[in-house]
């Protein structure tokens, strides 16, 4: 056994690639939600759709490293992070202390899907 603790467990590639993809989602949701503050910007809308069109690239490659369950929970758990963050800092929206502590719980997901259990 090696030593080095839970960090040393830690499956960095899905984790990477998962992180990918959910910037690209987080970025592109902001800036459908800045269209929707913004009406002169819809003629843009043609961006994020043309963006999107990475996301199964990456999820392609994700999948030589992680299964499916685990890729789609990562990708989906750090978007919603990253969304959530820009919502509260820069869209100045609000959450209650039940969905904070949803917040914290995703946290926690995103590190346990990332640890590398041996199956």
């Amino acid at each position: 056994m090696t030593s080095g603790g839970a960090l040393s467990s830690l499956n960095i590639l899905p984790l990477a690639f998962g992180s990918a993809m959910a910037t690209l989602d987080a970025f592109m949701l902001s800036f459908i939600k800045y269209m929707t503050i913004d009406k002169s910007y819809v003629r843009y809308l043609f961006i994020p759709m043309i963006i999107y069109a990475i996301h199964p690239v990456l999820f392609y490659f994700s999948l030589k490293y992680e299964t499916l369950t685990v890729m789609n929970l990562l990708t989906d758990l750090i978007s919603d992070v990253i969304v959530t963050m820009i919502g509260l800092l820069v869209f100045k929206e609000t959450i209650g202390p039940y969905k904070k502590a949803g917040v914290i719980l995703s946290f926690i997901s995103i590190v346990l899907m990332s640890m590398n259990d041996g199956v």
